[in-house]
């Protein structure tokens, strides 16, 4: 991978052949993260001192972008280095919180207009949906819970962003990639991790307004035994569907690190948040469907190019 940086004074810098590197990808929350480490010469320090944003290309593709949160220069063994540490896009809208707002009949253009745009945060794709409620951010709440909200409550779906750094405010796809794992293959580890553990059996849903409540369980874990039950409060005026929803989003969301697989591989990028892996490991008991839910991919040059892909059973 090859490495760029962007000045806070708008200039552009190549850094030079990287070390060892990085780059961790969710396309959402925990927002991706990279870190990279170089040569340093004492002429890259204004360079340093300024630098705000981070482009890395593996093979003319890119493969992260963000901000730039610390550099370090480290005096060693080897010499002298510089490590460059960072976050993806969604760390803009993270840093950031909105004022409190109520928008009447609101449309996730609106939306990404007010909470997005004006943080630098370039749009891809945005979906057409519109609020059937009074949508309202509360004092505090991130931009990045803003308009994740009102994806989730309006249009049933959440935002991600790609690995170039542009927003995708539209349902997600069927992915274009497919990478298959199987007792042949050169899997270097691999971790199976069930857990119950804030599993939900029920979501209570109550419109407090309306005095009015709806309730959603999860049968698969009250058949195990389960009982975990939470009551979420949404806004006045919800719909039937919206509160409907919000408790399935809640059972969902509860389950979402129930069963998890981790499997590690040589190379790099084999996959991406939201690519389909096919893994059959009879001896581990591992046969099935997931999707990718976070990518690692590091070199150095003691281990080489390796890629940890954290996987979930496709829902």
């Amino acid at each position: 991978m090859t490495g760029r940086i962007f000045t806070s004074d708008h200039k552009v810098y190549d850094l030079p052949p990287l070390l060892s590197w990085r780059v961790n990808l969710t396309g959402g929350v925990p927002c991706d993260s990279y870190s990279v480490t170089f040569l340093y010469r004492k002429e890259m320090a204004p360079v340093l001192r300024l630098a705000a944003g981070f482009l890395g290309m593996e093979k003319g593709q890119i493969v992260s972008r963000g901000i730039v949160d610390e550099y370090t220069v480290d005096l060693g063994s080897s010499g002298i280095t510089a490590t460059i540490t960072g976050r993806g896009a969604a760390a803009r809208l993270l840093d950031n919180e909105s004022r409190p707002v109520t928008y009447q009949a609101a449309t996730l253009a609106e939306i990404i207009r007010c909470h997005v745009t004006p943080y630098g945060v370039v749009t891809r794709e945005i979906a057409d949906v519109r609020a059937d409620s009074v949508y309202t951010v509360a004092a505090g709440c991130s931009q990045w819970k803003a308009l994740v909200d009102f994806c989730r409550t309006y249009g049933g779906f959440l935002p991600r962003f790609a690995t170039n750094g542009a927003l995708l405010a539209v349902p997600e796809r069927a992915p274009k990639k497919r990478l298959t794992i199987g007792e042949t293959d050169p899997v270097l580890a691999c971790s199976l991790r069930e857990d119950h553990y804030g599993v939900l059996t029920e979501a209570l849903v109550i419109d407090k307004t309306r005095n009015t409540s709806y309730s959603v369980k999860n049968p698969e874990m009250i058949a195990r035994g389960g009982q975990c039950r939470r009551v979420v409060y949404t806004p006045g005026q919800s719909t039937w569907d919206a509160m409907r929803y919000t408790g399935q989003y809640q059972i969902e969301k509860s389950r979402e690190e129930e069963k998890l697989v981790t499997v590690t591989l040589p190379g790099s990028f084999l996959a991406f948040p939201g690519d389909w892996v096919s893994l059959s490991l009879d001896r581990m008991g591992l046969t099935g469907e997931f999707r990718v839910q976070e990518a690692e991919n590091v070199y150095s040059a003691r281990d080489g190019y390796t890629a940890t892909l954290t996987l979930k059973e496709r829902g």
